[in-house]
């Protein structure tokens, strides 16, 4: 399997978003959000 420029995006993206869940301050609809975010990426790659 390559690993491309996209997959090291979206990791990138996922580590983020995985980051920015464990603020304090999120609003509960902004941890929706994230976590639905964070599921779709997960899916797209395949994990």
């Amino acid at each position: 399997m390559t690993y491309t420029c996209s997959d090291y995006r979206l990791e990138m993206t996922l580590l983020g978003l995985r980051h920015r869940l464990n603020e304090e301050t999120l609003s509960e609809d902004e941890k929706e959000r994230l976590l639905k975010e964070i599921q779709k990426i997960e899916a797209e790659m395949e994990m």
